[in-house]
């Protein structure tokens, strides 16, 4: 058993004949954190949260959820109590479009066996957490796909588990949909521990304090955000000059001589340079611009983004 961490698993894997889904997956979720699980289509991200959740059985492996383990075997023996350490949000989810949003999370905390007082509590926390409290009784089948992922990450969040399963939850919405799911999700960091798949890059980098990178199955990555996009930073600033293009040629001519500048683009009132020298750049070049008299629009010192990162680690 491991006690130690949200989610662990060890030498997960899961073979389909000749087709390797996934790969000798471990891995150690702290708890608390918002994990982002990147990878391209078919990278195995499903298969890995269908494992975790004990809906398929591993080839090989063993995964614990919140201290109890969750793998299923052959003869379909699981810890049961595994059940109630997690909220799971499958990539379709499937809703009874007859019902108000209220209605089904009542349902849900019946299954669970709430009782009357508990789930009344719990529905009007969640109703207010999903942003529904206003729809809570109108039909599922008028909601809108992000409306639909809140109520989903909603009824995932009956009995309070201490850890939560998300597949893909903004895969096939529109940039508002995405945004509300990814503004749920952000609320609930230092609550629950979110395990949250995804190819949409943007999305991770937005709520993820943590991420790992899986690739055809086997995982290439895991790292804090913040560190990896500084391991993999460049030594470029980006300059935004509030000033016509052809009164910076006093400044691109300095700039030419200095030896710290590697190379100097322009794009009209734009300028973009790579440095040998990155203290001394930092130290030189913004009084460098004042000296020459030059008003700003942005000065910046540029990072890659996740999705730069992941495609040079994925690709191949």
């Amino acid at each position: 058993m491991n006690l130690t961490s949200a989610i662990a698993c060890e030498g997960l894997s899961k073979r389909y004949k000749d087709v390797v889904a996934l790969n000798d997956l471990t891995l150690s979720v702290p708890y608390g954190a918002i994990f982002g699980f990147l990878g391209r289509n078919g990278a195995g991200k499903t298969t890995t949260m269908r494992l975790l959740a004990g809906l398929a059985i591993p080839s090989a492996g063993r995964a614990w959820i919140a201290g109890r383990e969750t793998t299923q075997t052959a003869s379909g023996s699981a810890n049961s109590l595994a059940r109630t350490q997690f909220g799971y949000l499958p990539q379709d989810p499937a809703f009874y479009t007859w019902m108000s949003a209220r209605e089904y999370l009542d349902y849900i905390g019946q299954i669970q066996g709430l009782a009357p007082d508990e789930r009344k509590r719990q529905i009007a926390e969640l109703l207010d957490l999903s942003d529904l409290k206003d729809a809570a009784k109108r039909r599922i089948g008028g909601f809108s796909g992000g409306m639909l992922q809140r109520l989903g990450i909603a009824q995932a969040l009956i009995g309070h588990p201490p850890v939560l399963l998300l597949d893909e939850p903004t895969s096939a919405l529109d940039p508002a949909g995405r945004r509300e799911v990814l503004d749920m999700i952000a609320r609930l960091q230092g609550q629950t521990t979110v395990f949250l798949s995804s190819h949409i890059l943007t999305d991770i980098e937005r709520v993820c304090d943590t991420l790992a990178v899986l690739h055809k199955g086997q995982l290439i990555l895991v790292s804090g955000r913040d560190e990896l996009l500084e391991k993999y930073a460049v030594n470029a600033a980006e300059i935004e000059f509030d000033t016509p293009a052809d009164a910076l040629m006093p400044l691109l001519e300095t700039l030419r001589a200095l030896p710290w500048v590697a190379s100097l683009t322009q794009d009209g009132a734009t300028l973009r340079l790579l440095v040998h020298d990155l203290a001394r750049a930092k130290q030189e070049l913004l009084p460098l611009i004042v000296a020459h008299h030059l008003p700003l629009n942005r000065y910046a010192w540029v990072r890659p983004t996740l999705e730069e990162i992941f495609l040079q680690l994925s690709t191949s």
